[in-house]
Parts: C-alpha cells; sequence; structure tokens
C-alpha cells in the first residue's frame, strides 16, 4: 500500500507499519513548542495533578507574542513560564531577546525533516518548509502532552499542490500562497495535509517554503509539507546533526484532490478585508489609502523580506501619511540587518524598526489601529479587529508591495 509524507510520519511516531487517512492514531511527537500561551498550559498542567514534564529536551518556549511585556498580567504570566522552566530543566526556553517562535524553531536546529512536531500556535505548520510534519493544538491538549508525551491525532487525507514556473519580477512565494487561498478557500484543506511540488517550489530557497508553510493553514490545513531535497539539506547544515532520516511520498501515493498552477502570468496579490482568501490582483485595490504598513512577522520577517524593502526604499522616503513599522524575524535576522546596512536603509527611509517578535500582527501592541484606518502587513491574517479596532482594515501582501505602498501612501497599481 502507497502512502503520503503525513501518513508515513504519523505511522512511525505511533509505532505503527502504517496507517489510513481518517485513522486515530496516538502518537509520539518528537518536538513540542509554546509561546507566551505556556502561561495557560501550566496552569491546565497543573489542574490535572500532573508535577514533571514527560521530557524537558523535547520542549521549546520562545517568548514572542507580547514582548516586551505590554501589561501587568503579561508581566505575570512571564514570570510564571520563567519560574516553571528552571523548575522543570527545560533548557530550550528563549526569553524576549529572541524572536518569534516559528522562526526561532527552524535557525535553532529544533526541526528535522521526518519529524512531528506539534505548537500552541496554529501557523506551527510553518516547520514543513523543512520537511516535518507540524500543526498547532490547544492548550489543553498541550497540557495532556507534557504529561504523557503523546496525543491522539486523526490521520489526515492529503491534497498535492504541484506549482511550476519562474515568478515575474516583483513577485514572490507569498503572492502565490496568497492565490492559492483565493482559488482554494479558508476551508478548501480543512484537516487535511497539503504537499507542494513542482519546480517553482524546488528552486524556492527556505524563507519561500516557510512562507508557503505558514500560510497553509489558512486554507485549514493540519500539516503543509515541502519534500526534503537538496535546499533542504544546505539549510540544515551547521543547524543540526546529520541524525534525521527524511520521509518521502510514494510516487503513487492517494491524494484526495489535486492542482496544477503556472506562476508564469502570475502578478502580485493582496488580500482584501476582512477574509485571508478574499485575494485580488494588486491592480484591483490601486489606489487605496493606507495608514500603516507592517513588514514583517513569522510570515515575512526574514532577511530576504528586509532586503526586497531595503533595496526598494534606499535612498526614499516614507510617505508623511504612512507608519511604516519594520519587525525582523528574529534576533539574528535584526544582526544580519543591522551588519548589512538593511535597518540603516530602512531608517533613513523614515522606518520604525521594532524589536523581533509578533506585536501588532495580533492586535497586542506596537502598532494597533484606530477606528477608520487601513494597514497592509506581510502578515498572515486580516480578520476583523485582528490589529485592534474592528472598524479598521487590514490588507494582505508581499514586502515588495508592502515598501512601495509606503513610498505613496496608497496600494500601487504595479510594482
Amino acid at each position: 500500500m502507497s502512502h503520503t509524507i503525513a501518513e508515513k510520519i504519523l505511522a512511525e511516531k505511533s509505532g505503527l507499519k502504517s496507517v489510513s487517512s481518517g485513522e486515530l492514531v496516538t502518537a509520539r511527537p518528537d518536538k513540542v513548542m509554546s509561546h507566551d500561551n505556556a502561561g495557560l498550559v501550566i496552569r491546565h498542567f497543573r489542574s490535572i495533578g500532573s508535577s514533571k514534564v514527560f521530557n524537558p529536551g523535547k520542549i521549546i518556549i520562545p517568548l514572542d507574542h507580547r514582548v516586551p511585556a505590554e501589561s501587568e498580567k503579561t508581566a505575570i504570566a512571564h514570570k510564571s513560564i520563567r519560574e516553571f522552566v528552571e523548575e522543570q530543566g527545560i533548557e530550550a526556553f528563549y526569553d524576549i531577546r529572541e524572536g518569534i517562535c516559528h522562526q526561532v524553531m527552524i535557525e535553532n536546529g529544533h526541526v528535522k525533516p521526518g519529524e512531528l512536531i506539534l505548537g500552541t500556535d496554529s501557523h506551527t505548520t510553518s516547520y514543513g518548509c523543512l520537511a516535518a510534519a507540524s500543526s498547532g493544538i490547544g492548550a489543553t491538549e498541550m497540557a495532556a502532552v507534557w504529561a504523557t508525551g503523546e496525543l491522539w491525532l486523526r490521520v489526515p487525507e492529503t491534497i498535492r499542490i504541484e506549482v511550476n514556473g519562474k515568478f515575474k519580477s516583483g513577485v514572490t512565494p507569498k503572492d502565490l500562497i496568497l492565490y492559492i487561498l483565493g482559488q482554494l478557500g479558508a476551508r478548501g484543506a480543512d484537516y487535511k495535509s497539503v504537499e507542494y511540488y513542482g519546480n517553482t517550489i524546488s528552486n524556492m530557497p527556505v524563507s519561500g517554503r516557510f512562507t508557503i508553510a505558514n500560510m497553509t493553514m489558512e486554507m485549514g490545513a493540519k500539516f503543509g509539507i515541502i519534500s526534503y531535497d537538496e535546499e533542504t539539506e544546505k539549510y540544515l547544515q551547521g543547524r543540526v546533526e546529520n541524525d534525521y532520516t527524511p520521509v518521502y511520498a510514494d510516487p503513487d501515493a492517494d491524494y484526495c484532490e489535486k492542482y496544477e498552477y503556472d506562476v508564469t502570468d502570475l502578478t502580485p496579490q493582496i488580500a482584501m478585508p476582512h477574509r485571508v482568501d478574499n485575494v485580488v490582483p494588486l491592480s484591483e485595490a490601486a489606489g487605496i489609502k493606507i495608514n500603516q504598513v507592517v513588514i514583517g512577522s513569522c510570515t515575512n520577517g526574514r532577511i530576504d523580506d528586509l532586503q526586497i524593502a531595503a533595496d526598494i526604499l534606499r535612498s526614499k522616503k516614507v510617505s508623511k501619511k504612512v507608519r511604516l513599522l519594520v519587525i525582523p524575524g528574529s534576533r539574528s535576522i535584526y544582526i544580519q540587518a543591522l551588519k548589512n546596512g538593511i535597518l540603516e536603509t530602512l531608517l533613513e527611509a523614515g522606518a520604525v524598526v521594532l524589536n523581533p517578535g509578533c506585536g501588532p500582527c495580533l492586535g497586542a501592541h506596537q502598532g494597533i489601529l484606530a477606528p477608520g484606518e487601513r494597514c497592509l502587513a506581510t502578515t498572515n491574517r486580516n480578520f476583523k479587529g485582528r490589529m485592534g479596532s474592528t472598524e479598521a482594515e487590514v490588507y494582505l501582501a508581499s514586502p515588495t508591495v508592502a515598501a512601495h505602498t509606503a513610498l505613496t501612501g496608497e496600494i500601487p497599481d504595479r510594482v
């Protein structure tokens, strides 16, 4: 019997020879991740009578959503997490300085191909960029995993997406995933695994694959996986030991749906308020006035994203009508952007560079919108009230579109 990547990984992590879609399995994840919401996980962990985590070496906790603490409530939660990790001997704890959880996980060697990783954040699907099966779970579920080291999961059906062709100038992986979201819809992959193939994907760096896997969750997917190849191997060199075994789908694996896309004629895309799948070509959004631009987040806060913005803004000035917020995805990206002059270029253009973290993406702090304001962001969600007021609007786009928007104060018709 032939199997998909998700089926093979879940079979191995459940101690079974094989599994089929729809089957319930009790799986033992290789790693588990929680961020600031670890405070809630800790409370549930205590409430079920647990006192010792199953394996402190498999738990990773980066603080990123509300850093530095924006309120006394958050400060208390952070304090409880710091005390817990010391009590439990959890060494992979990253305090407020390190960056966004998913970027930290990837950069610091906590993700290996073929692994099963669970996290208390919906965009845990990001780790599929390194050929892992990764997914978000709730705080109560994570408390159970911390206590027992296992969790039941339903084996998902798998969608195969093949993408071929070369991007035009100004078109990015963010435009591709927005386009796919617009085609399949926000429920197009509900509790399914999505595997990506084709020469567009194989020629894409891990940073672009990260964006694809990250936003696969916005289709409702359980996993978003890019198969292991030379690009994966190159990224992992020096980050992890060579003690992993890549998992590949069988050539005749059973897929519930198959889609093919050619990016040759793809243009920049915009997700209009208030749905991620409300996607239109850039030209259809041209002229909309924007008050704030955000370049960053776990979706597009990597060094190449910042470089794109810097190249566009070099020797230019941000419109006085726009607040441009730039948020590097991690401390290491921040340092790299500092050393190579990216941050200087952005600051001279008029950007405000914030510390690595999530901040405005989830409407926590550092860029909340007032009623009637509009923000164009490289983030991954634009739900009503996502970035502050329910009377504000959020538009999603690539760093290229974001930088051009910052120059004029309105969405351009071309880049």
